[in-house]
This record gives C-alpha cells, structure tokens and sequence, in this order.
C-alpha cells in the first residue's frame, strides 16, 4: 500500500459548483480503482492525502497534476503504509468556503476536523504531515 499527499490552489473564482464536480469524478474513479483518501477544500487550498496501491495512486497523482483547475500543485510526502487511514472512504469532502454554510457550521467542522486530528494515530509520515496541514489550514482566516 502507498500513500501520497499533495496541495494546489484553486484558479481564482473556481466555482462551488465545479468543485463539486471535482468531488464527484473523484469518488467515482477512487472507488472504480481502489483508491481512498481525503480532500480538504479553504481558501482556495486544496489538500489531499491518497491510498491505495502505488501504481494506482501515482497515476492519479498524475492525473491530478494535468487538472486546469488548479494551480501551484506540490507533492509533499509519500510512502509505503501497512494499512489505510481512511478505509472504505472514497473520498472525504468539507467545501469550508461554501458560501451557503453558517458561521456555526464552519466552526462545527473546523472543531470536528481538530478532533480527527487529535485523536488519529496517523499510520505514516505522509498520513501525519496531512494531518498537521490540515490543522494549519483551516486555522486560517477566510480570504
């Protein structure tokens, strides 16, 4: 088993609604080839970590990489994991810059996500520097 974890920036003014068409075609590929993972969306940030086997993960790193819809796209941990953090998950999604959710359901999940954090015992480095990105990002004021 292989994990990956990259980040990228959004293009400016990507729209809600095309992020959920990122979401969607991602969830369906992961789950066609095996592959699972979490993505975390704030300020125009993504964040993601991938599991699954090598072959698969790097070629849709690869894939990722060639997406138009985002920009600054740096690889910042891989490795060989034992197991998955995320199992059964085909993706996880939070869009915390979605306009349409309260100040309390941001808060909700932020809260929520320091949580997971806290409380995961990360089977990997990769895993791990996820985890500590994620925390760093959503701790960051909204644009």
């Amino acid at each position: 088993m292989h994990a990956l974890t990259y980040e990228s920036r959004a293009l400016r003014g990507l729209p809600t609604e095309e992020i959920h068409n990122i979401l969607q075609t991602a969830t369906k590929f992961n789950s066609e080839n095996d592959i699972s993972g979490c993505l975390i969306y704030h300020n125009q940030q993504f964040i993601q970590v991938l599991e699954g086997e090598k072959e698969g993960v790097q070629e849709l790193f690869a894939r990722i990489r060639l997406d138009s819809r985002h920009k600054n796209i740096r690889l910042i941990s891989e490795d060989t994991i034992e197991e998955r953090t995320f199992p059964r998950w085909g993706m996880a999604f939070c869009p915390l810059d979605d306009k349409e959710a309260s100040h309390s359901e941001v808060l909700q999940f932020r809260n929520n996500m320091k949580l997971l954090y806290d409380f995961s015992e990360p089977t990997s480095v990769t895993v791990r520097i996820f985890w500590k990105k994620v925390k760093f990002l959503i701790s960051q004021p909204p644009n």
